[in-house]
């Protein structure tokens, strides 16, 4: 399942639970962004994702769904 997938089956607005995390399970950072070119995070948001507050996963997810692909 690719990003975009991922991306469409959680709303950080309206999903109630825990905030999962939009991994693909195929990390590849892009050179010139920095980014994960799957999931589309940081390298420092994928190593804190299991200790970030669910307010700010959920700010992370409202990011990963206004950028583009990468």
């Amino acid at each position: 399942m690719g990003r975009y997938e991922i991306l469409k089956q959680f709303d950080p607005d309206t999903s109630p639970g825990p905030v999962p995390s939009p991994c693909v399970s195929i990390c590849t950072l892009a050179r010139d962004t920095d980014l994960c070119s799957a999931c589309g995070r940081s390298l420092e948001e994928i190593i804190a994702w299991s200790t970030t507050s669910e307010a700010d996963k959920r700010i992370i997810w409202r990011r990963l769904l206004q950028q583009p692909a990468a």
